[in-house]
């Protein structure tokens, strides 16, 4: 029997619940004040803790939280990474999205499955470690972001500024699956411009709506080329999200009689490792040309728009056979008795994550698992609890298996 197997049992639940509850209370929305309140938070609990720890300043006023558990020496280093900034409330809500509220099954709250619970369960996971008495020979990094929404900066920030580990968890939710490959993704903005007649002239017009309606289905259903692997392919996807049309460049919806002459489109695209934006948009000209053959007259053009003050969410890709893969599935059969599902899985295959930006960036090895999924981004945003107590062991044993 492991020694996370030994110590499962010594996870304190009521702190663990109450911990997380703590965490929803703050009002962390995303370039905020409560967000930066939240990180300060952070920091003075792992300095309780007994955790070396920094609140890491970067781009004015954000700062990300930082804390080690400086290990022995001679056993391999563990990063844990996860966002501390949320979505803003839809509507919907049956319970107070900050209250933290807890019944026999669930914990509600805004941002307790992206990504609070995975915050905390790695927090847990480390303190019941520490109070047992277990000593590791490498560090462990607990690392608390800001600004995933806008793209990941904060992870970038904290890149930038140095922090590196052997290896990496990030703790976005997959519902406690080993995640081993995301896609990158990129917003682009399609213009169809055709020509307008009276509707009394129509068949005499380039109906651009019309053409927006045939189009948005293929893009809808788009497959990209050059991918690796049928399992690289699954995690290709385009959505569009925003559709305007009316008459000109100016949207003037004044005059419906009119045949519209102009749509805009904006929408993302999620694309596998081995593949790029540039061959997607490639690919996404072509279904243009073949649109512009089914209407002849129309014009239709794509463009890659960069978001002001966001990064693009980069690739994420880890061989099944890396240390940090074996970790976490032997952590999760010793847990829970069975076989970890891992790979390109989906939905969590097409989310963004800062695992990307640790991959591509850092040059680091990771994992991408943490509790929450099935809930994600809704009203009534919760986690199942034992998931959440379940994701505490899992770390645990990582922790211990990965640092020795």
């Amino acid at each position: 029997m492991s020694v996370a197997e030994k110590l499962g049992s010594k996870v304190d639940t009521g702190f663990a619940i109450a911990f997380l509850q703590k965490m929803i209370q703050h009002k962390s929305y995303s370039q905020t004040e409560g967000e930066r309140e939240l990180v300060d938070w952070m920091g003075e609990q792992m300095r309780a803790l007994g955790l070396k720890s920094d609140v890491v300043p970067f781009d004015g006023k954000r700062a990300n939280a930082i804390g080690r558990w400086v290990g022995e020496g001679g056993g391999k280093s563990l990063m844990f990474n996860g966002h501390l900034d949320t979505n803003p409330v839809s509507e919907g809500w049956t319970v107070g999205p900050w209250e933290g509220k807890v019944d026999d099954k669930f914990i509600y709250g805004i941002g307790v499955s992206n990504m609070k619970a995975g915050d905390a369960a790695y927090f847990c996971a480390v303190k019941t470690l520490i109070e047992a008495g277990v000593r590791l020979r490498g560090d462990v990094l607990l690392t608390y972001v800001v600004g995933e929404l806008q793209g990941g900066v904060g992870t970038m920030a904290m890149i930038e500024q140095g922090y590196r580990a052997d290896y990496f968890v990030n703790s976005e939710p997959t519902d406690l699956q080993a995640l081993t490959m995301h896609a990158g993704s990129f917003v682009f903005v399609i213009e169809l411009i055709g020509k307008t007649r009276h509707l009394s002239k129509r068949e005499e017009a380039v109906d651009a709506i019309a053409a927006a309606c045939d189009l948005v289905p293929r893009l809808n259903g788009m497959k990209f080329s050059g991918a690796a692997s049928p399992e690289h392919e699954k995690i290709n996807r385009v959505n569009v999200g925003v559709i305007h049309g009316a008459l000109g460049k100016d949207l003037h919806e004044w005059r419906p009689p009119q045949v519209a002459d102009y749509v805009r489109l904006r929408g993302s695209g999620r694309y596998a490792p081995g593949q790029t934006e540039g061959n997607c948009l490639e690919d996404m000209r072509r279904v243009l040309h073949e649109l512009e053959e089914r209407f002849p007259g129309l014009k239709a053009t794509v463009t890659n728009e960069k978001l002001n003050g966001r990064l693009s969410m980069p690739t994420f890709e880890v061989d099944r056979k890396s240390p940090i893969v074996k970790a976490t599935n032997n952590a999760y059969r010793a847990v829970r008795g069975a076989e970890q599902n891992t790979g390109a899985l989906t939905p969590p295959g097409f989310y963004g994550t800062d695992a990307g930006h640790l991959y591509r960036v850092a040059g680091m090895a990771g994992i991408v698992c943490g509790p929450g999924g099935r809930y994600n981004t809704m009203p009534d945003e919760r986690v199942d609890i034992d998931d959440y107590l379940d994701m505490i062991r899992i770390y645990m044993g990582i922790i211990c298996e990965i640092c020795a």
